[in-house]
């Protein structure tokens, strides 16, 4: 028997070694985060169900077992996604149509009303275009801003300013800060990164800090702003909090991006990297496309805040200025590559990005109407406290994607005071700074720098950043409680 074990031990060992090389040591600690919430929600929670009685009719059916799985699987195959090449957004929209299918089979089968099963999927569609056509517009925009060369002029500026590394630190910090609010997160970390990644060649030490300080600013610039973060515009539009009411998150960002900066920049040496010759010009309109950009972000908060009607109108009017803008432009434009086509630009739009937020909608839409959300909210809400859950929610961020996070609290709807919304805003915007895996800003520059900026590199700065997002919550507490 003993000489048996002894046989089994190795194979286990190699089978545990096999899947630490083909998926990367962050991923693998996702996915073991992701299959322990399984378990929990499949077993602990149906059998607080089933002993209240509460959600017994839905949540302890066994198709209500099988939809957890099939989220939990969707979900692993999203964050092998950079091992397998196999795009996010497949997985999840498979996952969103079987879940629901699950869903219809446990309603006909318990012989309830399949009416509320058509208003909560109607519900989900109208929240998911709602959003959809918000964020149509601003990578359309974002898109026609990089065309016209806008960012790559801004990185040509910076790379001849002939400023130290120090300087250079937080100069590349603030403007990442500063830009997120209006443009996301990740186009934000992708334009500094090229700047960094121009004028730092192998020191993989400099970069990582570069690199850590850029996704911690964009991150925290977000926060304070519905533009800046996908999450807090689903808190805007959800009607949790105005417009400018987020406006009392800016003090606590800024001290979630200078504390840990400040600590950073002890390490940044005083010399000055090679002086380059870089000249990229602004194409012709793109300083007028960026006054469009700001005047279709007053479109949005007008036809919010002023007359009560959803922002995506306010967004597509934008949108529709920029088209008829695109048509006097491509007419102007006296060679074939100086013209301007919108519609192009539309096509190369993050379509992976808007079919894969389609598919956590969904399937988190479809869990919540099994009864697994309200019986999680309570569970985590009714236990542990809601500011704490909060801070934990926003700590969660920097394993698990914020985005299911926050739509998953918002379908939970807990009780909560604007002030604790702002709270959930703040950490969860914050909170994936904490790993490099927890943002896209984080993902987006480990491809950037790959080789050079890493999970174990960005892991060495964690307590910096620990204390940053600390520091951030206790400054809004102390500011706004």
């Amino acid at each position: 028997m003993i000489e048996r074990n002894h046989h089994i031990a190795p194979s286990a060992h190699i089978m545990l070694s096999r899947l630490a090389h083909s998926v990367p040591l962050p991923h693998l600690l996702t996915v073991l985060m992701t299959v322990l919430m399984t378990a929990l929600m499949t077993v602990a929670l149906p059998a607080q169900a089933f002993a209240s009685g509460v959600y017994e009719p839905l949540i302890t059916h066994p198709a209500s077992y099988v939809a957890i799985f099939i989220f939990a699987l969707s979900y692993i195959f999203v964050l092998t996604e950079e091992k397998t090449s196999f795009r996010k957004s497949k997985p999840v929209m498979i996952g969103a149509a079987l879940i629901w299918a699950l869903v219809s089979f446990v309603v006909h089968d318990k012989g309830m009303d399949t009416e509320d099963l058509h208003d909560a999927v109607n519900e989900t569609i109208a929240e998911f275009g709602s959003l959809m056509l918000f964020l149509l517009v601003a990578m359309t925009y974002i898109s026609a801003l990089q065309e016209r060369q806008v960012f790559d002029a801004l990185r040509s500026r910076m790379v001849q300013s002939g400023w130290n590394y120090k300087r250079l630190f937080w100069a590349t910090g603030v403007m990442a800060f500063v830009l997120s609010p209006l443009a996301d997160n990740m186009t934000t970390a992708l334009v500094m990164g090229a700047i960094v990644m121009a004028l730092i060649k192998d020191d993989a030490k400099l970069v990582t800090l570069f690199m850590v300080n850029i996704v911690n600013a964009a991150n925290a610039g977000g926060a304070f702003s519905p533009f800046g973060d996908i999450t807090t515009l689903m808190v805007w539009q959800a009607g949790k909090v105005e417009f400018f009411d987020f406006l009392v998150l800016l003090l606590p960002a800024i001290i979630c991006f200078v504390i840990p900066a400040a600590i950073m920049t002890l390490w940044v040496p005083n010399t000055s990297p090679e002086k380059m010759v870089m000249n990229i010009p602004i194409k012709t309109g793109g300083k007028r496309i960026i006054v469009l950009g700001l005047l279709t972000i007053a479109c949005a908060i007008t036809f919010e805040q002023v007359l009560e009607l959803p922002s995506f109108l306010g967004m597509m009017l934008g949108l529709g200025v920029l088209l008829s803008y695109g048509y006097f432009l491509q007419k102007k434009a006296i060679r074939r590559e100086d013209g301007f086509d919108v519609f192009a630009l539309m096509d190369d739009t993050e379509w992976d990005t808007l079919l894969f937020f389609f598919g956590v909608i969904f399937c988190i839409s479809g869990l919540g109407y099994l009864g697994y959300l309200e019986l999680l909210s309570n569970s985590l809400y009714g236990e542990i406290g809601v500011n704490a859950a909060n801070i934990f929610i926003g700590a969660a961020s920097s394993l698990i994607d914020n985005i299911p996070l926050m739509f998953a609290v918002l379908s939970m709807n807990p009780d909560m005071s604007e002030f604790e919304w702002q709270l959930l805003t703040l950490a969860l915007g914050t909170g994936g700074s904490l790993l490099s895996i927890g943002s896209a800003a984080g993902v987006a520059l480990m491809g950037t720098a790959r080789g050079q900026y890493t999970f174990i590199g960005h892991l060495k700065w964690f307590p910096a950043l620990v204390l940053g997002y600390g520091a951030a919550i206790g400054a809004h507490y102390l500011l706004n409680g």
